[in-house]
């Protein structure tokens, strides 16, 4: 069976602890603080690999993990960091938060490569909590813990042309036919096991990527056959082809296929049905010369609604040749920018959203103050200096309700907000 999903559990490295000690050196009775900060936790990381086509190798491992950072030492040494643990994956590959379905990252098209959950934060060291008034601080910071995340791996083929149908109807020799593919053709009068892959050169160098989609059937969208564990590679398509059996040779009736397969598509996706679709009306070399009241009757019902019917012959080749170039028109009209999902689901804010908070006003600093685990850990997970890292921490506080109870609290443009050390101005 084709792998194209998988469920696994990933988790980043914990920070290391910062330690307590103090120096013990000769003639040196009082040393002061030297306990270094702990290391930086692993990450985990997902990166595109083009020599893996599917998912099989997370069906005999489900768990990974990073590297913890280890702790911090005597004399002010540092903890060593964590490793990051990469993960490799086939370029199609959408990461999903496995309890709510929304996306955490695409790897297709520019993004190759995408941290998932950033490793916890080394803890500081006595050392950095000396003041003039406590010169010996038996303190110091723990690291931050690791984060934790079941995520649901779903392979989307990518191409720019599906190829749907009943199974049986001659999509395996229409791919064979008019591309480098070499799929297995026989009677099945079940389905193709896998979507094939095939590159159409038409001339001028232009050409397209067409997938054949294994064969659907009614029921499909609600996980009836296999159909459901293949819908998911028609979303990434910019054009359908519906292929039917014109002669039917199954006793088949072509109308009611096509619009069977629709209603499959409007129940997975409602969007599907906006892609542009043309219909290859198939097998017309073993039609009775002259029989042409089946492809009447498909041009009669399809063409009204723009969508352009083709006879043709998949075996012995004939009007493919049209279809292609009519095909390759509507690609042009879409355009040629790639299907990507865009980021649904943001681990650091899941995660730290359960943790209490409190918003005050300090009269003598005359500043909003907000504190709390949640506030503490987020900061410690997020590059506050880099423009995407703020503008995550603000949707972070948007979302959390943070900046709403800021201003049932009375907050004003231009007013001060400080966080563990951040101080900014308040703008809406």
């Amino acid at each position: 069976m084709f792998a194209d999903r998988a469920r696994i559990i990933i988790k980043s490295g914990k920070g290391g602890d910062g330690h307590v000690s103090f120096r013990r050196e000769k003639y040196v009775p009082n040393g002061g603080p030297d306990g270094g900060d702990g290391g930086k936790g692993g990450s985990i990381i997902f990166e595109v690999d083009e020599g893996l086509n599917t998912l099989t190798d997370f069906r005999h491992k489900r768990k990974y993990a990073a590297e913890n950072g280890e702790p911090g030492g005597k004399r002010n040494c540092h903890g060593k960091d964590g490793a990051d643990l990469v993960v490799k994956v086939p370029p199609g590959t959408v990461i999903k938060d496995a309890a709510s379905d929304r996306v955490i990252a695409d790897l297709s098209g520019e993004c190759r490569r995408q941290l998932i959950l950033k490793g916890g934060r080394g803890g500081l060291g006595n050392q950095n909590f000396a003041t003039a008034t406590m010169q010996a601080p038996k303190y110091a910071q723990p690291g931050q813990p690791a984060m934790e995340l079941e995520v649901l791996l779903e392979l989307k083929v990518i191409a720019d042309v599906g190829l749907v149908g009943f199974p049986n109807v001659g999509k395996s020799t229409f791919l064979s036919r008019v591309t480098n593919a070499k799929p297995k053709i026989a009677n099945y009068h079940f389905t193709t096991l896998n979507p094939n892959l095939g590159v159409v050169d038409l001339a001028e160098g232009q050409g397209f990527v067409i997938a054949d989609i294994p064969g659907l059937i009614e029921g499909a969208s609600q996980g009836v056959g296999l159909g459901h564990e293949f819908l998911r590679h028609i979303e990434r398509t910019k054009v359908m082809i519906h292929m039917v059996d014109a002669a039917s040779t199954e006793g088949r009736d072509p109308i009611a296929d096509i619009y069977a397969i629709n209603r499959e598509l409007k129940a997975y996706n409602p969007k599907l049905l906006e892609k542009p679709q043309v219909i290859a009306a198939n097998k017309i070399d073993v039609l009775y010369e002259g029989e042409v009241e089946t492809i009447q009757l498909l041009k009669e019902e399809f063409e009204p609604q723009g969508i352009a019917v083709f006879p043709i012959s998949a075996v012995s080749g004939k009007n493919l040749k049209e279809r292609l170039y009519h095909v390759k028109q509507l690609l042009d009209q879409v355009g040629d920018t790639p299907i990507v999902f865009e980021q649904e689901f943001f681990p650091e804010a899941a995660v730290f959203q359960n943790e209490p908070y409190t918003v005050t006003y300090d009269d003598k600093e005359q500043a909003y103050v907000v504190e709390g685990p949640r506030i503490e850990k987020m900061l410690g997970y997020t590059n506050i200096d880099s423009e995407k890292g703020f503008l995550f921490f603000q949707r972070f506080l948007r979302e959390q309700g943070i900046l709403a109870e800021l201003e049932q609290a009375g907050i004003q443009e231009g007013d001060t907000v400080r966080m563990y050390g951040l101080a900014f101005d308040y703008y809406k």
